[in-house]
This record gives C-alpha cells, sequence and structure tokens, in this order.
C-alpha cells in the first residue's frame, strides 16, 4: 500500500491497526507483535485560511439569518463544525461573554469567546425562529446536520466570489491565525480552540503574518 502511493497516511493507518485487531483479539495469536511494523508519516501540511476580507465577503452575502449565525459562530468562536450543532440554547451565556462548548472533541467541555455582533446576530435570530432546545434545529425539529453547514458554507463562498480552497473548518483556522495577528498570546488560542497540546496551536505561527512585516530581508540591505 506505501509503495502504490495511492492511499492516504490515516488510511494505511487504519489498516493497520486492523491486522493487528484481527490477529491479537480475533484469533488470539499475541505472539504475532506488530508494534515494530514501520508507519507512514503523515505529512506536514500548514491549514488554509482567509483574510479578514475574505470572511466578512462570505458572511456579508449570507442573508439567512440562521445561516449567519452559524458561520459567525465558526469565525467567532473558533468552533468546530459538529461543535456548533451540538450547541444547546444554555450554552450561550451572553451575561459571562461566553459560549460553553461541551463534549468537543476528546469529550471535553471548554469556554470561549461569545462576539458582541454575534451576540446581537443570535438574539435576532432567536426572536424570528425561537428554537426550543438545540440552538441551531433543522426545519422538522431535531438538531441541524453537518452536510446543511457544510452546503450553506459553499454558496455563500461562490456567491461571495471567493476563489481560495476554504470549508467551514477554514473559518477555525482563520479564527485563530488572525487572533495571533492580533498579538493574541499562543496559550490563550490554545485553550479557546481546546488543544491538548500546545505544538498543535504553533502550526498557526507558519501562516500568520504577525510582525513579518517588521522583518528586512537581507537583500535589501546589501
Amino acid at each position: 500500500m506505501v509503495q502504490a502511493g495511492t492511499y492516504s497516511v490515516s488510511f494505511i493507518n487504519q489498516s493497520i491497526n486492523a491486522v493487528k485487531f484481527y490477529f491479537q483479539r480475533v484469533l488470539l495469536r499475541h505472539e504475532v507483535q506488530l508494534n515494530q511494523v514501520e508507519r507512514p508519516e503523515k505529512p506536514e501540511r500548514l491549514p488554509q485560511v482567509l483574510s479578514k476580507q475574505d470572511v466578512l465577503r462570505i458572511l456579508s452575502v449570507t442573508e439567512n439569518l440562521k445561516h449567519r449565525c452559524m458561520l459567525q459562530l465558526l469565525y467567532a468562536g473558533g468552533l468546530r463544525i459538529g461543535e456548533v450543532i451540538n450547541l444547546k440554547l444554555t450554552d450561550v451565556q451572553s451575561e459571562r461573554n461566553l459560549l460553553l462548548i461541551r463534549g468537543g472533541k476528546g469529550k471535553k467541555d471548554r469556554t470561549t469567546l461569545l462576539s458582541q455582533k454575534l451576540l446581537g446576530s443570535l438574539r435576532a435570530y432567536y426572536k424570528v425562529y425561537k428554537p426550543k432546545v438545540w440552538l441551531f434545529e433543522g426545519q422538522t425539529g431535531g438538531q441541524y446536520t453537518v452536510e446543511s453547514i457544510r452546503s450553506v458554507f459553499r454558496a455563500s463562498k461562490e456567491k461571495a466570489g471567493v476563489k481560495a480552497p476554504a470549508t467551514p473548518h477554514t473559518l477555525r483556522h482563520s479564527f485563530a491565525t488572525h487572533l495571533l495577528e492580533q498579538g493574541t498570546d499562543l496559550r490563550y488560542i490554545q485553550v479557546l480552540l481546546g488543544h491538548r497540546s500546545s505544538k498543535t496551536t504553533e502550526v498557526y505561527t507558519h501562516i500568520t503574518t504577525h510582525a513579518l512585516d517588521k522583518i528586512v530581508s537581507p537583500l535589501d540591505n546589501l
């Protein structure tokens, strides 16, 4: 599979895990040790990030109030798409200017920022839609779906004329990068994103333009 070069690193690792499970748990052949099997390394790719202008354009063309609130949440709080659809009305803690994210990645609870602009949008949205339990509910009740948010984002991105490759998750990456460019400490960004390791958050230092404008190329000093 590695030599074929047509399989992703995650798929190859899943295959190794499947073989381990089959020998050790199904066949109970514990003498077969696969821990030494060399696993392919995941390529280190920098996340895609949108400019503030592109984010504004996408949000501006999203006319549906519910849809705009969902996209604002992804960017304003750095939420994952699954975290948006899992939000309940009680998770919006306006008196503390916080959003409570329950059972995020790794089943961890955390809090993140509640933008005042977003809060205004959510209040207007609530008056119109009057959700019962979940912050965003489908037309027949129950939770909104992940695929619906993806469709909303794709439509708004196309309408805004944004050509850069992007998904709803790109808004989370943009949130982190723009905070870093504003001078926010990396440790706070780590907490807001819910990263266990600071190394995960450090990837944003490779794509930010923060302080780069103050560095002079040695060519300019010749």
